[in-house]
């Protein structure tokens, strides 16, 4: 498996901005799959983007237009730019991996707060 560690989360007010980074223990070069999950209190955990090895990112509806993924292979980290941050927005933000033989990875999450 893959050790996976986010920073980044923090409060910001609304249309606001963060960055979120993922740094992972070893070359993600051949993990088939990264992206970023978000899980709000008593909602289910949601896939908010994603991108597989050779592929470009996809996103949930709701954040075309203001978030932004990227996978850095030479850094083993991926990314989410963050712009215009909703209230809604509000959740602890997970990085994901999935790989063909140890399957998922997850990190410890970052709380990421919008709110004035």
């Amino acid at each position: 498996q893959v050790q996976l560690v986010e920073s980044g989360g923090g409060l910001v007010l609304p249309g606001g901005s963060l960055r979120l980074s993922c740094a992972a223990s070893r070359s993600i070069v051949s993990i088939y799959r990264m992206g970023w999950y978000r899980q709000a209190p008593g909602k289910q955990r949601e896939l908010v983007a994603s991108i597989t090895s050779g592929g470009s990112p996809n996103y949930v509806d709701s954040v075309k237009g203001r978030f932004t993924f990227s996978r850095d292979n030479a850094k083993n980290t991926i990314n989410l730019q963050m712009n215009s941050l909703k209230p809604e927005d509000t959740a602890v933000y997970y990085c994901h991996a999935y790989e063909l033989i140890w399957g998922d990875s997850w990190g410890q999450g970052t709380q990421v707060t919008v709110s004035s």
